[in-house]
């Protein structure tokens, strides 16, 4: 085994941990994301297993967690390898429910190409989990540039170990995410890794003008822009392509999968992808029925013809156009 560079598992290599990042970095690129070099450069060298010292996986009798310190050398390869596959990782659960985890790279690649940073911005990240993606935003900004909220204090203790591990050193603050982080703003960018029922009116409030929102909404991903108005700031954008499923904002009403109505509906649209999406989003301001009716008069729509606008005292998703006559309203944020 090679010396540490990281301060990582006594037992993980060098060699492995740089053979096996290397090989993930390909695989995000061979999916489309990472076109940016800079965003590549970042998952090059920054070790996810330092983030990641153990996570769960379905077992015969229930969760089962791997740990780069198990002493079992089997068990050691099959967190390593998990580790740097293209998959979403359960990190903390709480009575059995998932809680914090890190997310999938090539996701993460993606929503951090959408973003849009340039030199000299500044980015407030809500939902710092293991802080895997607070890294990658300092690597690529400097720690300075990089705030990272999550209510939860055993999260944003262990994310800082984590991170300090790594070398980086953004400002990692335990707080309510809706609220956003007045006291840093304001930011040029805010990414969410959580999954919201609506856009918090606090984070376009602690924006730039011209600022972009990239956030999980329903079971997609939205990205909004944040102009000024007479009546304050304004966000307003599509969705994008990929669909995206994260664990629930902390506090907020949990969205995507409890659709209690598809079993009234017919069996060819209940599991249909972008149906579920269309209905998640609407739910509760548009009876099923009615959606279903949109859904096939429209001719199935991706998810890039929906939008949402953020304004004063209200937010709506729309189809095609926010004042289009395809509206409904979204709870308050």
């Amino acid at each position: 085994m090679g010396t540490q560079r990281y301060g990582s598992s006594p037992s993980v290599s060098d060699a492995e941990a740089d053979a096996a990042r290397e090989a993930l970095v390909r695989v995000i690129a061979a999916r489309g994301a990472l076109t940016d070099p800079a965003w590549r450069t970042a998952f090059a060298e920054v070790p996810r297993h330092l983030f990641v010292p153990f996570f769960y996986v379905h077992g015969v009798r229930g969760y089962e967690r791997l740990r780069g310190e198990d002493p079992d050398p089997e068990r050691r390869s099959r967190w390593l390898r998990g580790v740097y596959t293209d998959e979403a990782l359960a990190t903390r659960l709480k009575d059995g429910e998932l809680v914090s985890s890190s997310s999938q790279p090539s996701l993460m690649a993606l929503m951090l190409d959408a973003l849009g940073v340039e030199d000299g911005h500044t980015v407030l990240e809500i939902g710092t989990g293991p802080g895997y993606n607070a890294a990658l935003l300092a690597h690529r900004l400097g720690d300075p540039a990089v705030t990272t909220v999550d209510l939860d204090p055993e999260i944003t203790d262990a994310a800082r170990g984590h991170l300090a591990a790594a070398g980086r050193h953004p400002t990692v603050v335990t707080g309510d995410g809706a609220r956003g982080c007045p006291a840093r703003a304001p930011y040029d960018r805010i990414i969410g890794t959580c999954t919201l029922p609506s856009v918090p009116r606090s984070w376009p409030e602690q924006c730039r003008p011209g600022a972009r929102i990239i956030a999980p909404l329903a079971t997609g991903l939205v990205s909004l822009r944040v102009r000024g108005t007479a009546h304050g700031p304004r966000a307003e954008g599509h969705f994008l392509h990929t669909p995206a499923y994260f664990v629930p904002l902390r506090g907020a009403h949990p969205v995507g999968d409890s659709l209690p109505y598809l079993g009234a509906l017919p069996r060819r649209v209940a599991g249909d992808d972008l149906f579920r999406f269309l209905l998640t989003l609407s739910a509760g301001a548009l009876d099923p029925h009615e959606a279903l009716s949109l859904w096939e008069r429209e001719g199935r729509p991706q998810r890039e013809r929906y939008g949402v606008t953020v304004g004063r005292g209200r937010q709506w998703a729309w189809l095609d156009d926010p004042q289009g006559p395809y509206t409904w309203p979204l709870a308050a944020g």
